[in-house]
C-alpha cells in the first residue's frame, strides 16, 4: 500500500478515504419540517442528494452522525445507505463534538477524512474530488473548501493573514464583527483532513462562542496555531454550496438543482422549450428528441420515449412511462401509468394506475377513478380505444381495443367494455343497434 508523509506529523495511506456526514441538526429555521436532512428538495431528501455525491467516491468508511429526529433519520440511512455507520450525537454539542463522536466509530482508520454537511443538496462528487485532490497534492493536514458569494448570510467567514494571504482562522457568523461579516469568502462546511491530524485537533475544543458549542472551525484554527499545514481550495461555484437553513435557502437549492438537471437533459438532446418554467426531478429518463413544453413538472421515476411531447402545464408523477410518440398535453396529470406508442391524452385529464394502448385517444376531462377509499386499482385501455370527453373510468375496469365511450359516460368497476363496443350514459351501457 502506498503511503505519504503529511508534514512532520503523519504518514497515511495515499488511497484510503473515510467520509463523515453531519446530519444531527434540528433545522429550527425550517419550521415544522422535522429533521432538516430529510426535508424534501426537488423530490428527494436533502440527505439523499448528499449521499449520491459521497457514494460516487467509493469511500472505505462512511459515518453518518444523527441526533435530532434520529428515530426517522436512522431508519432512512439503514434503508438507503448500505454500509454506512449510523452514530448518534447526544447531546448535540456542535460540529467539532460531532466529528469526535464520528471518529470514535472508526478508531483504527488511517488515511484521509472528508467531512461534509447533510444539508447541502447541491454538492456533487466532482466538488469532493477537487477538494480531495488538492488536499492530497499539497499533503495538507486540513483543506477547507471555500466559496465566494455576494451575501454568504449565516455562514462562517474565512479570515486570511494580510501579510501572506493564508488562512488564519474561520469565524462563525454569530461570533463575527461587522468587518468580518463583510468578507465574501465563506466556509462551505466541507473539509478534507488527515485522520491523525483531525483526531488531535478535535480532542480538546473550546466552547467560548455565542452558542456554547464545540466548533469544527476551531479545529482548523488550532491546526494553524500549532504549525499544521492548512490549505484552502475555492469551489468553482461556491454560491451553489450555501446549504439549507431557511425556506429561502431551500428555494435557492431547488432552483440550482433544477437548472443543473434541465441543463443535462438539454445537453443530451432533449428539447426543453423553456428551461425556466420546467421542473425535472432526479432519476427521470428522457429520450433525445422528446419535447418538453413550458410549465411542466416531471417527477422522479418517469421515463419518456423518443418523439414524445409533454405539456404545457402537465404533471407526470413517479412510475409514468410514455412510449414512442405518446403525447400528454395541457393540465394532464399522469401517475404510475403507461401510454403506449402514439397514445394521446391532450387536455384536462387524470390517469392514475392505468395502461393505455397504442394510438388510444383520451378525451378532454377523462378521469381514471383508481381509489376506492381503501386501495388503488388499475384501469386498462386497449389499443385504438376512443375515450369520450368527461368519461369516468371506475377501476378496476378494462376498455377493450377499439372500444368507445360517449361523452360523460361513467364506466363502473368490473363492468368491462368489450373490444369494438361503444358505451354511453350513467352507468355506461351499450345501446342496441338499429335493425
Amino acid at each position: 500500500m502506498k503511503t505519504r508523509s503529511n508534514s512532520a506529523h503523519e504518514t497515511r495511506p495515499a488511497d484510503r478515504l473515510a467520509v463523515i456526514v453531519l446530519a444531527a441538526g434540528k433545522g429550527t429555521r425550517l419550521p415544522g419540517a422535522g429533521p432538516k436532512v430529510l426535508v424534501e428538495c426537488l423530490g428527494r431528501p436533502l440527505l439523499e442528494h448528499v449521499r449520491r455525491a459521497v457514494v460516487g467516491l467509493s469511500p472505505d468508511e462512511t459515518v453518518v452522525l444523527t441526533g435530532f429526529g434520529r428515530e426517522v433519520v436512522q431508519p432512512w440511512v439503514v434503508a438507503h445507505w448500505p454500509g454506512a455507520h449510523v452514530v448518534v450525537q447526544e447531546p448535540q454539542n456542535g460540529t467539532g463534538h460531532a466529528v469526535r463522536v464520528a471518529l470514535a466509530a472508526i478508531p483504527r482508520f488511517v488515511g484521509d477524512v472528508l467531512v461534509v454537511c447533510g444539508d447541502v443538496p447541491q454538492l456533487e462528487d466532482a466538488d469532493l474530488r477537487v477538494l480531495l485532490a488538492a488536499h492530497r497534492r499539497t499533503r495538507a493536514d486540513a483543506t477547507v473548501l471555500s466559496g465566494v458569494a455576494t451575501d454568504p448570510r449565516h455562514l462562517g467567514r474565512l479570515v486570511r493573514d494580510p501579510a501572506t494571504g493564508r488562512l488564519a482562522r474561520i469565524v462563525e457568523a454569530r461570533d463575527a464583527s461587522e468587518e468580518v461579516l463583510a468578507i465574501r469568502e465563506f466556509n462551505t462546511g466541507i473539509y478534507a483532513f488527515g485522520a491523525a491530524a483531525l483526531r488531535r485537533a478535535v480532542a480538546d475544543l473550546p466552547r467560548a462562542n455565542a452558542q456554547g458549542e464545540e466548533y469544527l472551525t476551531d479545529a482548523i484554527g488550532a491546526l494553524v496555531l500549532t504549525g499544521g499545514r492548512v490549505e484552502v481550495e475555492r469551489a468553482a461555484d461556491g454560491s451553489a454550496l450555501l446549504g439549507v437553513n431557511t425556506p429561502t435557502d431551500l428555494a435557492a437549492a431547488v432552483t440550482a438543482l433544477r437548472r443543473r438537471i434541465v441543463g443535462r437533459h438539454l445537453a443530451a438532446g432533449v428539447l426543453v422549450v423553456d428551461p425556466d418554467t420546467t421542473v425535472i426531478e432526479p432519476d427521470v429518463e428522457i429520450a433525445a428528441g422528446a419535447r418538453i413544453l413550458p410549465f411542466t413538472y416531471l417527477g422522479h421515476g418517469c421515463r419518456i420515449g423518443p418523439e414524445c411531447t409533454v405539456g404545457p402545464f402537465a404533471h407526470l408523477r413517479g412510475g409514468t412511462v410514455l412510449e414512442r410518440g405518446a403525447q400528454v398535453g395541457n393540465f394532464v396529470e399522469v401517475k404510475a401509468s403507461t401510454l403506449a406508442a402514439g397514445a394521446k391524452a391532450k387536455h384536462l385529464t387524470y390517469l392514475g394506475d392505468a395502461s393505455v394502448g397504442e394510438k388510444a385517444n383520451i378525451g378532454c376531462g377523462t378521469i381514471t377513478a383508481n381509489y376506492d377509499g381503501k386501495q388503488k386499482h388499475r384501469t386498462t385501455i386497449g389499443a385504438g380505444a376512443q375515450i369520450g370527453s368527461g368519461t369516468v373510468l371506475v377501476a378496476p375496469v378494462t376498455v377493450g381495443a377499439g372500444a368507445r365511450t360517449g361523452a360523460n359516460a361513467v364506466v363502473t368497476a368490473r363492468h368491462d367494455v368489450p373490444p369494438g363496443v361503444t358505451v354511453v350514459g350513467v352507468p355506461a351501457w351499450a345501446p342496441a343497434k338499429a335493425s
